[in-house]
């Protein structure tokens, strides 16, 4: 199976993105393969796609599985594994999303609780900016777990908003802040 020239493109920006999600350019390759591919693809013929080995492959493959991006789908009267993607398009965003706050968020935040539990001490200034921090990544976890449970449409429609939200909180302050006048 050869990768479709349309495809090309797509395959050498995942990489680039992949690096940018937290994996490396060619299990980034791997899962636009496999986005992009409308049957289930096994290892050999990833590699043959890619040109990479069969080991790489391999490697990608429990890459990919230990971020939940891919799900093993087998074929009646093949003992090969074939993979797909683990959901929809919105889906896997989530997952990415999610996988990247367990690796970089949530670490962050149990330095900065246990930094907080320690007195402040001489360095107060410091010690506010690490509870701003913390704050933040708070309300960031949050919102996210509320994002997490949406359904995908009402996600979409969330999004579609914009700056129309900013808008509606702006004239809430406005009519807030004329009714105290």
């Amino acid at each position: 199976m050869e990768l479709p020239s349309e495809l090309e493109t797509f395959v050498v920006h995942f990489g680039e993105m992949g690096s940018r999600w937290g994996f490396n350019r060619t299990v980034g390759q791997m899962l636009a393969v496999i986005v992009f591919t409308e049957e289930a693809l096994n290892a050999d013929q990833i590699a043959k796609m890619l040109s990479i080995s069969r080991g790489n492959v391999s490697m990608g493959i429990k890459e990919l599985q230990s971020w939940q991006l891919i799900r093993v789908h087998h074929k009646p009267g093949d003992r090969k594994d074939y993979f797909k993607p683990a959901g929809t398009i919105w889906e896997l965003a989530l997952q990415v999303l999610s996988e990247r706050r367990k690796r970089e968020v949530d670490p962050t935040l149990s330095l900065l609780r246990g930094q907080l539990m320690n007195e402040p001490g001489e360095y107060q200034f410091a010690t506010e900016r690490v509870k701003e921090i913390h704050d933040l990544l708070e309300l960031f976890n949050t919102w996210f777990e509320d994002i997490h449970r949406m359904n995908p449409d009402s996600l979409k429609t969330l999004l579609k908003l914009g700056s129309g939200v900013g808008k509606v909180l702006d004239l809430k302050e406005r009519l807030t802040t004329r009714d105290k006048s």
